[in-house]
């Protein structure tokens, strides 16, 4: 539903509940204070009619679908102002100072204050909805904001993650150069010790060969 329908609505019901209660009043008046309450009630309807004017140019404007659900409450509230023209002309008539309030509820006024009472109704319902549509709205603000929190709380998580790969990154090149260097420093080291190992052959062979020709020098002199 329009809420710019539901706002006129709402005002039209809380206008037309004080008009009510204000005809009832002024059915137990006279002369000035009547005249006053009278006028007060005039310039109350003009208003109402001014509101169901704006009801009826903005259900109009709507689908259709929407539009005729809108325009049968419209005729409800049209039904309402008549019923509450109709008892401002009755109190404004020069007899009503000699109709009591008994006569006017059974010649009307019941009809008006059960239309008012069936207004009032539509309205605490309309408040309602609006009190659910409120709370609908704060409990998916909630929920946004609860999602945002889980959210910057997931990025936070993968940041750390982030940083953690690249130390165990930067970790695991360092140990990748260090295994390099030492596979490096090895094999500088097998290959001296492999030059080592003929040197010192070489050394015991000729050892071996001057112990040989020392010993066959002496056995043959």
């Amino acid at each position: 539903m329009s809420e710019v329908f539901e706002g006129y609505e709402r005002q039209y019901c809380e206008l037309s509940a004080t008009l009510s209660r204000k005809c009832t009043s002024a059915a137990a008046l006279d002369g000035e204070q009547k005249k006053q309450k009278v006028s007060e009630i005039k310039t109350g309807i003009d208003n109402a009619e001014a509101l169901i004017r704006k009801m009826d140019l903005e259900a109009r404007s709507l689908q259709p679908s929407v539009k005729a659900m809108l325009l049968a409450k419209l005729r409800e509230y049209k039904s309402d102002l008549n019923n509450l023209k109709s008892e401002l002309k009755r109190i404004s008539s020069p007899n009503a100072g000699r109709t009591t309030r008994e006569e006017l509820l059974e010649s009307g006024m019941a009809d008006t204050l059960m239309a008012s009472a069936d207004q009032r109704g539509r309205l605490l319902m309309s408040t309602e909805r609006l009190n659910h549509s409120s709370d609908r709205i704060k409990e998916s603000r909630r929920t946004m904001l609860e999602t945002e929190d889980l959210g910057v709380s997931i990025l936070q998580d993968l940041h750390h993650q982030r940083h953690s790969l690249l130390h165990a990154h930067n970790t695991l090149h360092g140990v990748d150069d260090m295994i390099g260097k030492s596979k490096k420093i090895l094999t500088a080291m097998s290959r001296r010790m492999s030059r080592n190992k003929w040197i010192i052959g070489s050394i015991v062979a000729v050892l071996v060969l001057a112990i040989i020709a020392i010993l066959y020098f002496k056995l043959s002199h």
